[in-house]
């Protein structure tokens, strides 16, 4: 007599000739409904979210922070960083209901995205400042007389009009007063570029608990 193995075609998971599970990249199902997730006020679908996340702010903060170099394009790309990571964190964990697990699961998600995307986005900030050494080619000007650090980004933006007509409007009139704008605006932009992942991060979840539930939906 023989025995048959596992058939791919029954309700189970589907497996190999060798008989071990085929394991797929979809929804976390474990981390949502009544199981060992129901404990829980996060699902682990959205700390993978959350880690996914991470990556997202290190690509964009380098992207259009350093490389391209079009600061906008960064505060543009948090609330749509907080959508698409908002919305994966409840697809991946397979959750529906209760509603309010929505909105934990996309704002943990967000929260870790956004704060992530803020401080590396500064830390390139601070870097060119602090890191400035007056340095100028001959044919614009040489090297500027200044120490080090922001008093040298402070001499090279006073050159234009403009800027330090702004600058003024701001209160900052020598590298002193400059410094403290630097890390008052770090700051700002810090909770700004949060703040935004987060509200992005609020349309999936609302969409997600306005739509009926599947009928094979967990609580």
């Amino acid at each position: 007599m023989t025995f048959e193995g596992p058939r791919t075609e029954e309700g189970g998971p589907q497996v190999d000739r060798s008989g071990a599970p085929i394991e797929d990249s979809g929804p976390d199902l474990e981390s949502a409904g009544s199981g060992a997730g129901a404990g829980r006020m996060l699902d682990r679908g959205a700390v993978t979210a959350a880690f996914v996340g991470l990556g997202m702010s290190v690509t964009i903060a380098i992207s259009f922070g350093l490389v391209i170099a079009i600061q906008p394009l960064v505060f543009l790309a948090a609330p749509l960083a907080g959508l698409a990571i908002g919305y994966y964190a409840n697809h991946k964990s397979a959750r529906w209901r209760p509603r309010w697990r929505l909105f934990v699961n996309a704002e943990f998600a967000a929260l870790v995205t956004g704060l992530s995307l803020a401080l590396m986005y500064v830390a390139l900030r601070l870097l060119f400042i602090f890191a400035d050494s007056g340095y100028r080619p001959e044919t614009m000007g040489g090297q500027i007389d200044c120490a080090n650090g922001p008093e040298c980004t402070y001499e090279r933006l006073v050159e234009d009009d403009a800027r330090r007509a702004t600058l003024e409007a701001e209160g900052v009139t020598d590298a002193d007063t400059y410094t403290d704008f630097v890390w008052r605006t770090s700051g700002q932009w810090t909770l700004q570029l949060t703040g935004l992942t987060l509200i992005g991060a609020l349309v999936p979840a609302a969409w997600r608990a306005w739509r009926p539930a599947p009928p094979d939906a967990d609580d």
